[in-house]
């Protein structure tokens, strides 16, 4: 099936001169964008799973991940969907959506658990963020927003004063995906986190990598000494569990604790 983004070829038929018609758009006339409609419905479409994130010492809930999910087939998984957004520059069309549903559930989540939304970092340059009344400054002694890696920060105007306004709403913010992006430390310096959360990618198979069980000892303690905690992300085995444990991480999360799903998942220790 060809990409529905694919675009349209150009057209070779003839004016219809008995009509005064032409084959050719008019000038200045808007034609459909088929991303533009795909991602519109992907919204419309859109709700959020939850998948928890549990202590490292007792596997008791700490908080919840709200992850975006979508129904519309022309981009079905989170990653198209960003990218489109990314494409069209509507990423805060996006993070507004998340941003106003993802406390909703809270009510029924267990006492004190928090709740962890990602944000990219284009939208620290949304005014709507930061405004008291909205949904989500509303809940945010009990976020923490996760500023993923996808594109650079330390170009963003005002970067610190944005971060110190948001801290003074009383959100806390968390380096999304450490190891996986663009900047890896330079984010971590810039954004002085009370969480980092370390990829998939550096606790794969931790426990058969010595190269790997050696990078998270050492992030575990740097982030001790600057007083942020650790959450290893996508754990999927008992032995990766248990070493990121070993290694001092603080906190876990993956699908050997629990899938993501519509709230709130059982956890699995």
């Amino acid at each position: 099936m060809p990409s529905p983004f694919a675009l349209a070829p150009a057209t070779t038929e003839t004016p219809n001169t008995a009509l005064g018609a032409s084959a050719t758009p008019s000038p200045g006339v808007a034609q459909p964008d088929p991303l533009s409609e795909s991602f519109d419905l992907a919204l419309a479409k859109l709700w959020l799973n939850y998948q928890p994130i549990v202590s490292a010492q007792d596997g008791a809930v700490f908080g919840y991940e709200a992850l975006l999910r979508t129904s519309e087939p022309t981009l079905p998984t989170p990653g198209l969907l960003l990218d489109a957004a990314e494409r069209l520059d509507r990423t805060m069309d996006l993070g507004r959506l998340v941003r106003s549903r993802a406390p909703l559930p809270f009510s029924d989540a267990p006492a004190e658990a928090l709740l962890f939304v990602n944000l990219h970092p284009q939208e620290l340059l949304d005014p709507l963020l930061y405004l008291p009344e909205s949904t989500l400054s509303s809940f945010a002694p009990r976020t923490v927003l996760e500023i993923t890696e996808r594109a650079a920060i330390r170009d963003l105007s005002e970067l610190a004063d944005r971060v110190r306004r948001l801290r003074s709403l009383g959100f806390r913010i968390a380096v999304d995906d450490l190891g996986a992006g663009y900047a890896g430390l330079t984010s971590f310096a810039d954004l002085a986190p009370e969480f980092v959360k370390l990829d998939m990618s550096l606790v794969r198979d931790v426990d058969k990598d010595s190269l790997r069980q050696r990078i998270v000892r050492s992030m575990a303690s740097l982030c001790r000494e600057v007083g942020a905690q650790v959450v290893a992300e996508g754990i999927e085995r008992a032995g990766e569990r248990d070493a990121v444990v070993s290694l001092g991480c603080d906190y876990v999360q993956g699908y050997f604790v629990a899938r993501p799903d519509r709230p709130f998942p059982e956890t699995n220790w």
